[in-house]
């Protein structure tokens, strides 16, 4: 069954409030709608039974509800997912892990649930001019990389639904010559990646380039993370592609993205959480914050969908949150910063 927007619908019985919440804020974050959330004794009360795709159904203790299951099996058709783990406290790793589980629960029952941007939606940017002027300079005090040098410092872009958009604008916002490379790691489905490529180049100073074997990051790349196999950086800092798919649901995985470039990059390797659905990134953020990176994240109402970087959020990993345009403006700012630390340190030891 689906609600009115197309999207599949769950029910949620459980006899312990917190349950039902954080079930319910789990559904949600997965696109479903959630048809019904109650106790048994509200369910069985009910003068029409509520249509669903799929019931969860979690009790403190089973005994304490004998007709529930009877009145289930004989109300409806469709499956019915009993003995739910309890969530742990939420925001904790623990209930970031519950919720990966849930979701493969969801999945084996109702198929692949992340909703990913559409060809259309692409090609829609592509003749979208950027709503600000585009910077065209750099700071007074920052001089500007040599073309072609390898970076010394990266920042992954990570998103999912509505994440083209915001990354686009993130890069239409930059003056050229910043002395930084990134890896993009975007849940799309493969066969729109040249298209991607294309419409983020439009207007920007940075430019996608799909990942190859033996590549090193450039100053000014946006190296593009394939969607159908992991890659990881070797000793050198070299790009090699594994030949095995990325873990988890979707590729490429923002987690192994991310945990991938610091073990090569340590606290030189940052990370932006732009619009997305789920809760890809959670497990890594925290690792990579113990390294000394910076975990920057999307502001919720600039976003198409907020529950990756407000899940991010909930961590207390972020150091900062905003839009694409000033997500842009503070790492410009926080280069500059860095460049004229290093100076007067250099300065300071001759």
């Amino acid at each position: 069954m689906t609600g009115h927007d197309g999207r599949a619908s769950v029910g949620i019985v459980s006899d312990v409030v917190l349950q039902r919440h954080r079930l319910q804020a789990a559904a949600t974050k997965f696109g479903l709608e959630v048809c019904f959330s109650g106790d048994p004794q509200r369910l069985m009360g009910y003068p029409e039974f509520p249509e669903a795709a799929l019931w969860l159904v979690t009790l403190e203790d089973e005994a304490d509800h004998p007709a529930l299951f009877d009145y289930l099996l004989e109300s409806t058709g469709v499956s019915v997912l009993f003995g739910l783990d309890q969530a742990p406290a939420s925001g904790s790793p623990d209930y970031f892990r519950w919720e990966r589980r849930l979701l493969g629960k969801l999945e084996k029952q109702l198929g692949e649930l992340e909703q990913l941007d559409s060809r259309a939606s692409l090609e829609a940017l592509e003749i979208q001019a950027p709503e600000s002027p585009v910077s065209t300079e750099l700071p007074q005090w920052l001089p500007p990389a040599t073309p072609g040098s390898v970076a010394e410092e990266v920042w992954v872009l990570c998103a999912s639904l509505g994440g083209p958009a915001a990354v686009k604008a993130f890069l239409d916002s930059l003056p050229p010559g910043l002395p930084v490379g990134f890896i993009y790691a975007q849940h799309i489905d493969d066969n729109f990646a040249e298209v991607l490529t294309r419409v983020l180049g439009r207007h920007a100073h940075y430019k996608l380039r799909r990942a190859e074997e033996n590549y090193r990051v450039k100053n000014g790349d946006v190296v593009l993370m394939p969607v159908e196999h992991e890659w990881k950086f070797d000793n050198t800092g070299e790009l090699t592609e594994q030949g095995t798919p990325w873990p988890g649901p979707y590729g490429p995985s923002i987690d192994q993205v991310l945990l991938n470039t610091a073990d090569h990059y340590g606290a030189r390797c940052h990370a932006i959480l732009f619009s997305g659905m789920g809760n890809d990134g959670v497990i890594a953020a925290p690792l990579l914050k113990a390294y000394g990176s910076q975990i920057w994240v999307q502001e919720s109402a600039s976003c198409g969908n907020s529950s990756m970087p407000d899940s991010i959020a909930a961590t207390g990993c972020a150091s900062f949150c905003g839009t694409p345009e000033q997500l842009a403006q503070e790492l410009i700012n926080t280069i500059e910063k860095s460049c004229l630390l290093k100076s007067r340190q250099k300065r300071g030891s001759t």
